[in-house]
């Protein structure tokens, strides 16, 4: 009966959180706020009803006149880096009284758009993510989240000021469980639920700094944006960390000024901000970045780094008078001062340049929040918060065409003694040089016609063409990932002419990078060239391609990579200064890791497409048995594979077919995604990258086979310039092969590598206990898809040496599995015994001759506690000593993973530069959803270099 009772308890818990999940969806939140705008509802019936016109491209907004006197508003944003501490956010607070005084003529109203505190958004997200395997661990996350934030606004304000707060953000976190409780059911994260979510971190900061405006006894409020700002988005979801694109979310203009003037009028009168005097006494308004509405009142975001859109869509709200991006730089820099430690803040850019300096790799602000200020003339600061009294660079005003520039005759910059006319110099990385030579036999345009044409039909992404007189050289920049492809492409485009001589022949140049200086000065200016060219001249720079913009506002070069950091602290002396489509094949694509893969890519493809303008079209599918290709190269239409490998349009699974469709998709980004753990399988990853298909794969055979092989595939990748990625097979989604490979590309030396690299291992030493046996402790682990198809290779301590033997190729170590030295927890008479086939048959009966093991596994753990130790199966890789070692060891408290968590990897750097302390990459890694979130991943990084949107 208890048994029963508790199953419907947690059966009624289930079906209130997707309740509660479904009525996010439908715009419910429930009110947190009395008295206050909070929530979109109790505006509803003051606004009309938001209607089905499409009011996105809306440009004549009314300004929202919020009483301005003298002077107008101003807008200053502020990054969770700069609202980590309770110290930094009265620095904040400090920082915007100090501004709101004025700066010698009258108070400013001021507004403060606020992202969330310092890390607040990565434990948000986690709470969404461990949900779906854990939901007590989501509650711990989040309870430590709320907590932290809690005594962070302690710190800043007394008890009758916080108290109402704390009641919310209490009653936030509740909300948030019931949202997310759901999760573990459906077992994968709604976009909606995720973006619901995270948004509480802004509305939790701009209370937590309005908490301190109070005890400054100043006019101040706060207000939560999704009560104001009404918005239509063409993706869903945050978008990736660090990403600084506002996804296609576009304002309701209209709809949006009539919320902030009905705020204004309720709120704002309320709390006397009619009354003020404005010419010594303004309010300050706290406002919630990132967060918005939909016009169906649903909760929104505006993606990652969304908070810098938040602040200019206010700023034009309110007639802003400017907008101030607090940074911790002293603005934007002539160049990047990891490679010109003489680079210096710009004092002024116009939007023009701007957006030039961000197209050639400067991180400046994206286009996208630009645009609200571009419209209304709204000029943008980007000051340092730790050294506000430096003027930083203002962003205002667009560059004067080229007819107007004309007008005013050619001079010599030099003799614009004190004008420097350019205003940074940045670049590219990791481009190649395609070039067409002695096509003047040809005649006409149809030379260049036909090349041109060649690079749009294949999708290649021309960052620079030049063409010499009467068509005899057509050169071509091109991102070095496509270098190949373009290649290819033109060699077919003119296969006639070169096979009859007609053309002289057709090149590629690979480790090429560009290197651009930008500024509106340089229109009409004679000598700017020649002082660049003669820089690099002098600084033994060769120089491969020059190419000028139209509008004369940059010049390019192209010269060799390695002549970059030289070439650019050159120049910066002598100034002073269409859709992307992956074709994907996914084998093993009905086992429980390729499923998870599958749903994962399907229920992302609209937000990838309309965000990042990226496809990623699954042409192929293959279980074990049974193959699925796609007919007319479009993608399979659904994650449904098991069902389609079913009927009659599946074929039997042959690799070699698998490979004749790969090599004869005529698209130029092709990815083959291994969920097998097949030899045979991998046996092919030579010829696939031999032929261009870029590989992505958990299965280790190949990555730990024998070295001889590995080391020519490996070397096809240089060859062929594609990549073969297997991050997800040491540490499923953890960035552990990429931080090894940065350390070294640093010019680091990595000296020890350890750690646990075992979800299974992690879990079952974490969870044996008085009341849990080892074989317990197992079978829980094969019950949650920790372990392998067959748990004898983790208990064995095989899964582990694979991984070791990865860790270690990449370190240049010369190491085969025969030479990790392994210490398995099973009798030899459990690894040979035949269990017969079958998966779940399989490891019932190994599980059922693993309580032979009980007495001593536990023998081993009280040993270990009484000595204040734990139980952690660790390896170490040793690269001086040239050794590998897998055991079971009892680690003490100082020991990094004394505190593993039962579903966490760890892995700990010991280098020349980490000596006193090991540089570690920790985090969950156990179960099919993070794994195929490592490979997803992996699939994400290729098709961002397939659309040249890293470098």
């Amino acid at each position: 009966n208890n048994f029963i009772m508790k199953m419907a308890i947690r059966l009624l818990r289930a079906v209130f959180g997707i309740y509660v999940a479904s009525q996010v969806v439908q715009g419910f939140v429930p009110p947190t706020k009395t008295g206050s705008v909070l929530y979109s509802k109790k505006y509803a019936s003051k606004l009309s009803v938001v209607s089905n016109v499409d009011r996105s491209t809306e440009k004549n907004h009314e300004v929202v006149d919020l009483n301005r006197l003298d002077n107008a508003w101003e807008v200053h944003k502020f990054g969770g880096a700069s609202l980590a501490t309770a110290e930094l956010y009265r620095t904040v607070g400090d920082l915007l009284i100090k501004e709101a005084s004025g700066r010698g003529e009258g108070a400013i109203p001021t507004m403060a758009v606020v992202s969330a505190r310092g890390g607040m958004t990565d434990l948000l997200v986690s709470v969404v993510d461990s949900a779906v395997q854990n939901f007590d661990e989501a509650t711990r996350i989040l309870e430590d989240a709320v907590q932290s934030q809690i005594s962070l606004l302690n710190e800043l304000a007394p008890s009758d000021v916080t108290a109402p707060i704390e009641i919310r953000l209490r009653q936030d976190a509740k909300d948030i469980l019931s949202i997310v409780q759901s999760l573990k059911m459906i077992r994968t994260v709604p976009d909606v639920t995720m973006e619901v979510v995270t948004g509480f971190g802004e509305i939790w900061s701009a209370q937590t700094l309005y908490a301190y405006l109070q005890t400054q006894d100043v006019p101040c409020e706060w207000i939560d944006a999704r009560e104001i700002l009404v918005v239509k988005s063409d993706g869903s979801g945050l978008g990736e960390k660090g990403e600084a694109s506002t996804g296609g979310v576009v304002p309701l203009w209209e709809e949006t000024s009539l919320r902030m003037k009905n705020w204004w009028n309720d709120v704002g009168k309320g709390k006397g901000f009619f009354d003020l005097d404005y010419k010594t006494s303004v309010p300050i308004l706290v406002v919630t970045g990132f967060v918005a509405t939909t016009a169906d009142g649903v909760p929104t975001t505006l993606k990652r780094s969304g908070s810098d859109y938040s602040a200019t869509l206010f700023a034009k709200l309110i007639g802003a008078g400017r907008v101030t991006m607090w940074k911790n730089t002293n603005g934007v820099y002539t160049a990047d001062p990891r490679r010109v430690p003489e680079a210096f803040p710009i004092a002024s850019l116009k939007y023009d340049e701007a957006m030039e300096l961000a197209y050639f790799g400067a991180q400046v602000l994206h286009p996208s929040a630009m645009v609200p200020c571009i419209d209304d003339s709204i000029p943008v600061y980007v000051r340092n918060i730790f050294n506000p009294a430096f003027e930083g660079t203002v962003i205002e005003g667009r560059s004067p065409s080229l007819r107007e520039v004309a007008e005013s005759g050619t001079r010599n910059w030099r003799s614009n003694e004190g004008v420097v006319p350019i205003k940074g110099i940045t670049s590219v990385d990791k481009i190649s040089l395609v070039t067409l030579e002695g096509a003047s036999v040809m005649g006409g345009g149809k030379a260049a016609e036909r090349f041109t044409g060649a690079m749009a039909d294949n999708g290649i992404t021309v960052l620079i063409i030049t063409q010499a007189s009467s068509e005899s050289s057509i050169c071509v920049a091109v991102p070095e990932n496509q270098g190949a492809k373009a290649l290819a492409a033109v060699q077919d485009a003119f296969e006639l002419e070169l096979s009859r001589s007609r053309v002289n022949s057709v090149s590629l140049i690979t480790g090429m990078s560009i290197v651009a200086i930008v500024g509106e000065g340089m229109a009409m200016n004679s000598g700017v060239s020649a002082t660049f060219m003669s820089s690099l001249a002098r600084a033994s720079v060769n120089i491969r391609v020059i190419a000028q913009g139209s509008s004369e506002r940059q010049v390019a070069v192209v010269v060799d990579a390695n002549d970059v950091s030289r070439a650019l602290r050159a120049a910066h002396m002598a100034f002073t200064l269409s859709e992307t489509v992956a074709s994907v094949a996914v084998l093993g694509s009905t086992g429980t890791l390729g499923l998870t893969f599958m749903k994962q890519v399907y229920g992302q493809k609209e937000r990838l497409a309309k965000e990042q303008g990226i496809a990623v079209c699954v042409n192929v599918a293959a279980s074990s048995s049974k193959l699925l290709i796609c007919k007319d190269a479009n993608g399979i239409a659904t994650p449904d594979i098991e069902q389609l490998l079913e009927s009659e349009e599946a074929q039997e699974f042959d690799t070699d077919k698998v490979s004749e469709v790969m090599e004869a998709d005529v698209n130029p980004h092709r990815v083959i995604v291994d969920c097998t753990n097949s030899e045979a399988v991998a046996n092919n990853y030579e010829r696939w990258l031999s032929n261009g298909i870029n590989i992505i794969s958990p299965n280790r055979n190949m990555a730990a086979g024998p070295l001889e092989v590995f080391t020519r595939v490996k070397q096809k990748t240089l060859l062929k310039n594609v990549d073969w990625l297997y991050e997800c097979g040491v540490g499923a989604s953890l960035p552990i092969l990429s931080t090894l490979r940065d350390i070294r590309e640093t010019g680091d030396t990595v000296n020890v590598i350890r750690g646990c690299v075992s979800g299974t291992f992690a879990y079952v030493f974490n969870t044996i206990s008085e009341e849990v046996s080892f074989s317990e402790a197992v079978e829980q682990a094969v019950s949650k898809s920790f372990c392998e198809n067959d748990v004898r290779e983790d208990l064995s301590g095989l899964d582990v040496a694979t991984k070791v033997v990865i860790l270690a190729r990449n370190i240049d170590m010369a190491i085969n599995i025969e030479d990790v030295e392994v210490e398995s927890l099973l009798p030899d008479e459990i690894m040979k015994k035949d269990y017969g086939e079958g998966k779940s048959t399989l490891n019932r009966a190994i599980l059922e001759d693993l309580k032979l093991l009980d007495e001593s596994i536990m023998d081993r753990v009280k040993a270990a506690e009484a000595d204040d130790r734990v139980l952690r199966y660790k390896f170490v890789i040793d690269r001086n000593a040239g050794t590998c070692k897998c055991s079971l060891e009892a680690v003490d408290r100082i020991d990094p993973l004394f505190r593993l968590r039962p579903n966490e990897n760890l892995v700990a750097f010991e280098t020349d530069r980490y000596t006193s302390s090991p540089l570690i990459v920790k985090g969950a890694a156990a179960g099919p959803d993070l794994a195929a979130a490592g490979m997803f991943a992996d699939l994400l990084r290729l098709t961002r270099t397939f659309s040249s949107l890293q470098y």
